[in-house]
């Protein structure tokens, strides 16, 4: 037996002998899904353009087809922010994992089911009561769970230390605060599904306006952002 071969029935798995990768192929994927999403749901939209409404004159067409209009600029502007907010999370993720990927996967799992929920809200938004609450369960449940699994992103990259090493950890538990305040704003605007859906969706989207405003783990203003 020669010494390599020796070595070679010596050898004994370890983790330490895996190679680390860096976050661009994550974040690839990620934009790659995001922008199939948004497209879709433009797609979606065009079914209820109003030239397919025959007879109709388009002011008649376009009050018609206005539940899913709505539905289209709340959900694009939730899928926005989303996506503005996984793209400021993963400038800081230097490093990646098997879990962090799971994550990310998971994440990208619920926002590829947006567009059905959206579609489901629309269709539904002037039936019943019961039609209105279930699928108002279904699109805050995929809501939320894609902000848990954002949650569980940010918290696994701070905890194994796949973050870029000069980052303020004051400035990583306070973009930690700001992810889980957002479900907790979902669920606000979710509980006004009883009193009125139209009011329910509208306060998605205050909310989600009221994270556009600049606040910790967002790029800075300065020409010297990278």
């Amino acid at each position: 037996m020669t010494g390599a071969d020796a070595k070679e029935r010596e050898y004994r798995y370890g983790r330490d002998r895996e190679m680390a990768r860096g976050a661009s192929r994550v974040e690839a994927i990620s934009d790659g899904i995001f922008a199939v999403v948004l497209t879709v749901m433009a797609v979606e939209l065009l079914q209820y353009g109003p030239a397919r409404a025959a007879g109709k004159e388009l002011p008649d067409a376009l009050t018609q087809a206005w539940p899913s209009y709505l539905a289209y600029v709340i959900t694009f502007a939730i899928v926005g922010h989303i996506w503005l907010a996984h793209h400021n999370m993963w400038r800081y993720v230097v490093r990646v994992d098997q879990t962090l990927l799971v994550f990310n996967l998971l994440l990208l799992l619920f926002v590829a089911a947006i567009p059905f929920s959206a579609d489901l809200l629309s269709d539904n938004l002037r039936s019943g009561v019961t039609e209105q609450r279930l699928t108002a369960v279904i699109y805050v449940g995929t809501l939320l769970g894609e902000d848990l699994f954002f949650n569980l992103s940010w918290w696994w990259a701070r905890r194994r230390r796949l973050l870029h090493p000069d980052l303020d950890p004051r400035l990583a538990r306070a973009v930690a605060r700001r992810l889980m305040l957002r479900p907790l704003l979902y669920l606000v605007a979710f509980a006004f599904v009883s009193v009125d859906p139209i009011l329910s969706l509208v306060l998605y989207l205050a909310f989600v306006g009221l994270y556009l405003i600049r606040g910790p783990g967002n790029l800075p203003r300065s020409s010297n952002a990278e």
